[in-house]
């Protein structure tokens, strides 16, 4: 595919599958939850973000390019923190401790989802796995972030203003900034270095699997906390 052809299947990916489209999304944001179901939201989503670090680690540990390993190292320093920058798994657990769960709990993935810890081990292995470029692919969805991020911080500061605030957003609005920068240069990459039909299609289709690690996670919350399909160990609160 030409260049500009290539990026625009890659975009098409998030126009027609990014999880900004599933029920439970215009739910949290819309204000149509309860806090439990929030909670569970939120600790369910701790699981992902934790294993953004792991993934990121995964590629480096492959990458013999001093220079692509210089580069990328960022983004887990930018979930893990170094310094005096907690980074974004402690801004996470802000907002779980905002929501009144309790830290360890959220920490130990005891109470996630069986399909949400499925779900994002699938993209921990994928990115260990698939060629580099490839592997690189699936961190795209990166482009379509910064809308939602904007709608998540809108929607929930309007609309659940007894338990959200700006300290507790504090994630979402680093990501307005964080997300953009690592999307451009992981596009850059891919569109430079996917050589040959198949490997484009390759990359389109990495980002097409990480929608769907994306949308699983909210179907299996949609179908535990609203439709009422709790698992058993899975976390439950009191309405």
């Amino acid at each position: 595919m030409p260049v500009a052809e290539f990026e625009a299947a890659i975009r098409a990916v998030g126009a027609e599958r990014y999880h900004d489209k599933h029920p439970f999304h215009h739910m949290l944001h819309g204000g149509k939850l309860k806090k439990p179901q929030v909670q569970a939201w939120a600790l369910n989503r701790y699981c992902y973000q934790s294993a953004v670090p792991r993934k990121d680690a995964a590629l480096i540990s492959r990458l013999y390019d001093r220079e692509l390993r210089r580069e990328w190292v960022h983004r887990l320093l930018d979930h893990d923190g170094y310094g005096e920058e907690v980074g974004g798994i402690e801004r996470w657990l802000v907002l779980t401790d905002g929501l009144g769960l309790d830290r360890d709990y959220v920490v130990s993935m005891k109470g996630a989802l069986p399909a949400t810890k499925f779900a994002v081990e699938s993209y921990v292995t994928f990115v260990r796995e698939q060629p580099i470029t490839v592997a690189i692919a699936s961190s795209l969805t990166e482009l379509f972030a910064p809308k939602i991020h904007k709608e998540r911080i809108s929607g929930m500061l309007e609309n659940y203003p007894d338990f959200i605030d700006d300290k507790v957003m504090a994630y979402f609005k680093r990501r307005l900034t964080q997300a953009p920068r690592d999307a451009d240069f992981a596009l850059d990459y891919v569109l430079k270095n996917a050589k040959t039909r198949e490997e484009q299609e390759a990359c389109v289709d990495a980002v097409r699997f990480k929608c769907n690690v994306l949308w699983v996670q909210l179907d299996a919350l949609h179908n535990a906390y609203v439709e009422g399909h709790v698992p058993p160990g899975a976390f439950r609160a009191e309405a």
